[in-house]
């Protein structure tokens, strides 16, 4: 029984960050006008959450392996619950993108730790397969919900009440994970402090600057933040390749499985999630599409997702992993460039073709990227797997989310036409991040030699692909 609670309880912890993190996008304008923010304002509220997410993800995971999954889990599901609630009371735009990133801490936690609960509850490799594919689900299905969710409360009552919902979920999630069992790692290293706050302050300073560009790249706090996120980072890659204990082994980029998985992931953030980011604004502003039938279009991607992710386990088991990643990012640009064409008279259904091809490939990829990002790494680092892996996710979202608000400008007055025509820049260049992933998935992730940690790889892979 305690493999299924725990597959539950991860899952659905997985669902409910998912949900706070595209809430937003259904009901962004009530939000600004609740708090009373501006053009810069809306920006750090749509992107704040990514801020906590990008910068805690690995540290989570590495946290998890050496000190206890569950115990990081029901941290961030507290964390998580608590900031939920502190978004709904907020008064002004300061408070709520501090209880935002304070949501994205935690739920980078419930993410990374989740991931490593599960592996370590599927010891088998066709278990893991199988509940790897539902937690792959669980990313659509989260993503599926939160823009419903978010238009649906909005409507009723008020755009706080979905922060309510998750502040309450939140705390029932930290409750109900405690009868899951307890796992970590065998080998406990010791904590590298260092590596830790380089790269959790680094990912930050740069996903802020990166935040701070929409409202002007010249302006001296975006240069500030970028180049200290620029320099942490880079200062962190020194400190960790000298480190004796080391929070990220830079060794694991060795690994074909590790290089495959981790391309996939910024390919997945910079690609389709980066589109589909822009999709609700742009069918509203551009098409005169409400909120509701755009949330619900958001559902033409995110449910094929949902179902795709929970059959990938029946592909043939000779499909490697790094095949279906690959085969899938090709796919799904496939699916990106059937939305060309779109014009200033088009409707909801001109989208639904190229949205739903493109779910398809992005279940696959879900399920495959869960597996893949376990089994790239060395026995009892599933925490560290699964936060590198969505660490790539989430900082290709938003360069990716940064590139698209750059190319989709309209070059002169602000005109449905001049949207329409930023749309199909926006969907040329996100279609070609997703064919470079697919080809850099191939490349990177084939074997040149034998020996080694490509050996070990070999037998991950074989687990991996049942």
């Amino acid at each position: 029984m305690s493999p299924t609670r725990t597959l539950a309880t991860a899952s659905l912890g997985t669902v409910a960050v998912l949900v706070a993190f595209t809430a937003p996008l259904a009901n962004f304008n009530e939000t600004v006008t609740g708090l009373g923010a501006g053009h810069r304002g809306g920006t750090w509220v749509l992107s704040s959450m990514s801020i906590g997410l990008g910068a805690v993800l690995l540290t989570a995971g590495r946290l998890a392996d050496d000190y206890g999954r569950r115990r990081v889990f029901v941290i961030g599901s507290l964390v998580l619950g608590l900031a939920s609630l502190a978004g709904a009371a907020a008064g002004g735009v300061p408070a709520f993108v501090a209880s935002r990133i304070a949501a994205g801490a935690g739920g980078a936690a419930v993410i990374a730790a989740g991931l490593g609960m599960i592996a370590a509850a599927h010891p088998a490799p066709a278990a893991r397969g199988r509940a790897t594919g539902v937690w792959g689900a669980s990313v659509g299905a989260g993503i599926a919900i939160g823009p419903l969710l978010g238009n649906y409360l909005s409507s009723l009552h008020s755009w706080r009440d979905v922060y309510v919902v998750l502040g309450a979920v939140g705390l029932v999630l930290a409750v109900a994970a405690r009868r899951c069992p307890e796992s970590r790692s065998q080998h406990r290293a010791r904590l590298d402090v260092a590596g830790v706050l380089l790269m959790a302050l680094g990912t930050a300073a740069l996903l802020a600057g990166l935040t701070e560009g929409r409202a002007g790249w010249g302006r001296p706090v975006t240069v500030v933040l970028l180049s200290a996120g620029v320099a942490m980072l880079a200062v962190f890659v020194a400190v960790e390749a000298r480190s004796t204990h080391p929070m990220l082994d830079l060794g694991l980029l060795r690994r074909p499985a590790f290089r495959a998985v981790t391309v996939a992931g910024l390919a997945t953030g910079a690609g389709i999630i980066a589109l589909m980011s822009y999709v609700s604004g742009f069918v509203g502003a551009a098409l005169g599409i409400s909120a509701t039938t755009a949330a619900w279009l958001m559902l033409a991607w995110s449910l094929p997702s949902v179902v795709a992710a929970v059959l990938a386990r029946r592909l043939p088991a000779a499909w490697s992993g790094r095949a279906q990643m690959a085969v899938a990012l090709a796919v799904v640009a496939v699916g990106q460039l059937l939305v060309l064409g779109v014009g200033t008279g088009s409707g909801p259904a001109r989208f639904v073709p190229g949205l739903l091809l493109a779910g398809v490939a992005t279940g696959v990829l879900n399920a495959a990227m869960g597996r893949e990002s376990v089994a790239s790494v060395p026995p009892g680092q599933a925490g560290l797997g699964s936060g590198a892996n969505n660490t790539a996710r989430y900082l290709g979202s938003a360069l990716g989310v940064t590139v698209v608000s750059v190319v989709a400008a309209p070059t002169g007055a602000v005109t449905a036409a001049g949207l329409v025509d930023g749309w199909h820049r926006a969907v040329l260049v996100t279609s070609l991040v997703s064919l470079v992933g697919a080809a850099g998935v191939a490349l990177l992730g084939a074997r040149r030699d034998q020996g080694g940690p490509v050996a070990v790889d070999a037998a991950a892979d074989a687990g991996a692909g049942a």
